[in-house]
Formats: C-alpha cells, sequence, structure tokens
C-alpha cells in the first residue's frame, strides 16, 4: 500500500553535532548492547494507541476541534503525486470516504458508512473482491457513491496512460476489471494477477475514494481539485479554504447519513514550525499538537502545560536520508556504497531521539518498522559506519584527496542537502552528514528551500543529492516496495533502477502465503539497501500532546479515527 511524506520535524540537538566533527565521525556513540536492550524494553511498553477512547454516548455535543498542519497543500487529490503529503490525507480523513477501516492491530473491516459488506473470493482461480456500497452513501453534490467511482479510480491510478500522476500504481496495476454488479451500488474488482494488500484500496492506505467525474481524465484529475475541493462526502463538508492564512474549516453535513458527529467544527491552521506550534497549543488555540522527533524543548513545554495528556504509539513511520542515484555524482553505485559507510546512522538517530522519551534504535528495513511482524536487520556492512571502507572505495573510483575535499578531472566533489525551512531538525541532520562526509573528502551544501516547496519543486523533481524526510506508512508495508522503490514510479524520487530490485519487489508483492510475502519482502529489502536508495535512520515517534477532555483522538498507531466520535468529555 502507498506511504505518504511528511518534512516536518522539530528543533534537534546541536551537541552531537559538534561530538560528530571531531574525528570518527562519532564512532564511540553507537549503542551498547544494555542501551539496545533497554530501547528494545522501551519500544515494548510504547502503546499500539492512545487516543483516549470514550463511549459516543459520553463525548459532549457540539464544540470547535482546531489541528494543526505543517505543510498547506495546493492538490488536494490524495492519488496524485502531488497530493501525497501526509498532512494532506489527515485532513482528507474527515470529509472523504474510504471503504475499509482498520483497528490498532492493523486488521481491516468494511466501513459501514460507505460499504455494508466486503468479500475477497479465490473460487474462481482468480482474485475477486466484490463491494457492496452503502444505498444511502452519497456525494456532497448529490449524486450517489457507485461502483463508476471505484473504476475511475483504478483507470486513472493504473499506470497505463502516463497522462495521469499518481503517487503510487501499486495495487491498481494488478486489477484486471471493475464492473457494476447486481446494481450500480454493487463493484466486483477482479485481479488480473493476485495482491494480498487489497484491503487498502479505496481507503487512505492508497487514496481516500473520489467522483469519478474528478479522476475520468487527465485535465480533470490534474486541475478539479487543484487549490479547491469541489465535492466531498462524509459527517463534515467544507466551510471555507483560506490560502491567505492557509486554513481550513470543516462543519457539519446535514445530509450525512451516519453516526453524528459530536463536534460542530473541526478547524485546521497550517504552522510551519513545531515550535510554533506548541506555542499556540500552550495559548490555547490548538486542542492537539504532534511533537515530532527533535524535539525535546517543545516535549518539555508541552508537558508544562495544563491539563495536558501526551499520547504516544508506534506507528508505521519513519525517518530517513534519500539518496539521488541520477545526479552527476552519485550516478556509481560505488559511490553510492562510499557515503553510506561514511554516514554514521547511528549518530544521527541518537541526535534527532534524544530527550524525547522514545526508543533510540536505529532501523535496519526499508519495509519493516522495529516493533512489526517481519521485521529484520538488512543493513549489513552498508549501514555500519565505516570511513576507511568510504575513502578506499573513493580513492578507487578516481575522486582523490586534494586540499579538504576529493577532486576528479578538476572537479570537486560537491553534493546539496536540500532541507526544507521551518524543520531544524533537518538543518541538524544535513549539519551532521556534512562534518561526517567532510571527514571522507566530500563537500557537502546545505540548502534550505520553502517548506511548502520542498516537495513539489525539489524531491519530485529530483533536484537534490541528499535529502531527509520521513516516510508516513500503514498496516500494509509491503506494497510500499513498489511505490518507493521499482523502476519508474511517480513516489521514486531518486529515480533509481534495477531489473533485479523489480524483479523481487513483483515476487513480494505478489505472494498471497503471508509467511512467504514477508520472506520475499525481506529479500528484496538487501537488494534495495545495496542500491543505496535510501538510508533509513529510525522510526519515528507518533507522540501528541492534547487537552485531557479531547476524546477518540490522539497518537492512533494503526486505528482509522471516527471523527463522528471525536470530541470533548468537559
Amino acid at each position: 500500500m502507498k506511504v505518504r511524506y511528511r518534512a516536518a520535524a522539530g528543533l534537534a540537538v546541536l551537541a552531537l553535532a559538534v561530538a560528530a566533527c571531531g574525528g570518527g565521525g562519532g564512532e564511540a556513540k553507537k549503542p551498547s548492547a544494555e542501551q539496545s536492550q533497554q530501547a528494545q524494553k522501551q519500544m515494548l511498553e510504547t502503546p499500539a494507541m492512545t487516543i483516549n477512547p470514550v463511549a459516543y454516548d459520553q463525548v459532549k455535543d457540539g464544540g470547535t476541534l482546531t489541528l494543526a498542519v505543517g505543510q498547506w497543500p495546493s492538490q488536494w487529490n490524495g492519488n496524485h503525486v502531488d497530493g501525497n503529503q501526509a498532512d494532506t490525507a489527515d485532513m482528507l480523513d474527515v470529509f472523504m470516504p474510504q471503504l475499509m477501516v482498520s483497528d490498532e492491530s492493523a486488521q481491516y473491516t468494511a466501513n459501514k458508512d460507505y460499504a455494508t459488506d466486503v468479500k475477497m473470493d479465490m473460487s474462481s482461480g482468480k482474485q475477486v473482491v466484490t463491494y457492496t456500497l452503502n444505498d444511502k452513501a452519497v456525494w456532497s453534490d448529490g449524486t450517489p457513491i457507485t461502483y463508476k467511482d471505484l473504476q475511475a479510480q483504478w483507470k486513472s491510478n493504473n499506470g497505463k496512460d502516463k497522462k495521469f500522476k499518481p503517487a503510487s500504481t501499486d495495487g491498481w496495476d494488478k486489477i484486471e476489471s471493475v464492473e457494476k454488479g447486481a446494481s450500480d451500488k454493487v463493484a466486483v474488482v477482479t485481479f488480473a494477477k493476485p495482491y494480498p494488500e487489497w484491503q487498502g484500496l479505496f481507503t487512505r492506505g492508497t487514496s481516500h475514494l473520489y467522483p469519478a467525474k474528478h479522476l475520468e481524465t487527465p485535465e480533470a484529475y490534474e486541475k478539479d481539485y487543484l487549490q479547491k475541493i469541489p465535492v466531498t462526502s462524509g459527517p463534515f463538508k467544507v466551510e471555507k479554504i483560506d490560502e491567505g492564512t492557509k486554513t481550513l474549516t470543516l462543519v457539519r453535513d446535514d445530509k450525512w447519513w451516519g453516526q453524528k458527529p459530536k463536534l460542530d467544527k473541526i478547524i485546521f491552521r497550517a504552522i510551519d514550525s513545531p515550535e510554533a506550534q506548541v506555542n499556540a497549543f500552550a495559548n490555547g488555540e490548538l486542542d492537539a499538537v504532534e511533537i515530532p522527533s527533535g524535539a525535546p524543548a517543545e516535549l518539555k513545554r508541552a508537558k508544562d502545560v495544563p491539563n495536558v495528556d501526551i499520547r504516544k504509539a508506534l506507528s508505521p513511520n519513519w525517518r530517513h536520508l534519500t539518496v539521488n542515484n541520477q545526479s552527476e555524482f552519485l550516478k556509481d553505485k560505488n559511490i553510492r556504497h562510499a557515503v553510506s559507510y561514511a554516514i554514521n546512522r547511528d549518530v544521527i538517530t541518537q541526535s534527532d531521539l534524544k530527550d524525547m522519551d522514545w526508543p533510540i534504535q536505529t532501523l535496519g528495513n526499508h519495509v519493516f518498522m522495529n516493533n512489526q511482524k517481519g521485521y529484520v536487520d538488512n543493513s549489513g556492512d552498508l549501514g555500519k559506519y565505516n570511513l576507511e571502507k568510504a575513502k578506499q572505495l573513493l580513492d578507487a573510483a578516481g575522486w582523490k584527496q586534494e586540499g579538504e575535499y576529493r577532486k576528479k578531472d578538476g572537479k570537486e566533489f560537491d553534493l546539496s542537502f536540500v532541507i526544507p525551512t521551518a524543520t531544524p531538525v533537518s538543518q541538524t541532520e544535513g549539519e551532521l552528514v556534512q562534518a561526517m562526509l567532510k571527514e571522507a573528502g566530500i563537500k557537502v551544501n546545505i540548502k534550505p528551500v520553502p517548506l511548502d516547496k520542498f516537495f513539489t519543486d525539489y524531491i519530485i523533481k529530483g533536484d537534490f543529492d541528499l535529502v531527509p524526510f520521513s516516510w508516513i506508512g500503514n498496516p500494509l508495508p509491503i506494497g510500499s516496495l513498489k511505490q518507493i522503490y521499482y523502476t519508474d514510479s511517480e513516489s521514486n524520487f531518486p529515480k533509481a533502477s534495477d531489473p533485479a530490485v523489480d524483479a523481487a519487489i513483483d515476487a513480494a508483492i505478489g505472494e498471497m502465503d503471508p509467511a512467504k510475502a514477508i520472506e520475499k519482502a525481506n529479500a528484496a529489502d538487501k537488494l534495495v539497501w545495496d542500491m543505496v536508495h535510501t538510508i533509513p535512520l529510525y522510526q519515528r515517534p507518533d507522540i501528541q500532546a492534547t487537552k485531557k477532555t479531547l476524546a477518540n483522538w490522539g497518537a492512533r498507531g494503526y486505528k482509522t479515527l471516527d471523527y463522528t466520535a471525536v470530541g470533548f468529555t468537559g
């Protein structure tokens, strides 16, 4: 299933940057066995979900929930590569359909508000999933939700028409047909090839469902939800989008056929920096705020707010460095290997997570998180800091040390490290990498760019050498292999390509036996490590500071939030 990206993270601890500058790249910072065991213990003690669950009838009627997002979207079509931001998905959850919902154990069931029944059958020799749509389910313009909406979403996302720009074709490209069943309210989805993660289709896991007429042509797909939200379907509807203040205001939709929402209104405000977000929370302007990695000062400040509740969960989200495989200096895999050896992942992880009350554990897998079934540390030698090995590879490739930095054919080895503004942790990650790679003779220039242009104008366009951000995952991790690492995927931002990797990914995502799928996913992961497409750092904290009275909202882990039940107890 599709994963989403997020740039924002908090203030980092600068002391380790200094430590990393002074010889050896901070090798002494490698966690001891005792520290590793402590981190594992912390991870086992961290809950799967913390949302202050309260029975619907015990939640107060009325009220306004005000939340912050870091990145303000221009593209509200969540299928589109430009609309694949985690902040966008968080807002879409409130007013766009998901046909399946997940609990805290990552188990999917039909979302009865939209699909009264969902069945998967293999008896015909092919995988067939039948969605029986709720007779009452309609779009906000009065148009019924039908099989045509599912059909249009498949056709626009399956990759056959290159004029569409989906964030991922995974799953969609396995579908042979989407046809009308016994009525327009029955959609029969037939797969040409087995697809074990089918539960994530037509949900946040791929994208929320959209009206057919807004996806049927490349122009509609591109423009109909560009800086506007023409049609919704949910317990809330759009009252106003204010581009000036970057604020989305949602109100109850009186035409909603499901459980009546407790809240009157939900407001999302774009606030760039974690510091500013926590200040707004402390001042009573927000009802909850995320505390990202590298923000110990913000965590401490949030804890001091009266009547605060700090909610944590283990979520499938991870921090990493993406390595441009097509940039001038990094096309050679041996050079990418050298860069990987020269970066001390343990030092960066310790810097970002210091004083965050979170397990300090470096991630050794591109697919599975430390706490997930299937996790194996596949990093091998490439995941271990080895400055001498890095220097040997650079020497062998003809990059000779001349003064501070290496040169080849008169050209200096000079990499750009692109970071978003208002994310100090990215700045510190850049400074750490800059210091580490300098010891190998590689110059790194840190390039801050506007937060709202970070993905659309830089990452998606490949205008970087190295770049830090987070992938925000979902309960079905194996499909992310195709989205991120497969040749020509729109979300393969480094433009990496290896036929062996593609073949291994195809084998993993098509395996219906869960144990074998995990085994094949780990085999693919080993090849991704060797490709040096992405350098994993750590499983990202899911820490939310909320008002104590906020019910049924918080650190959700794998759980799909029910916004009709979100509200206040006092």
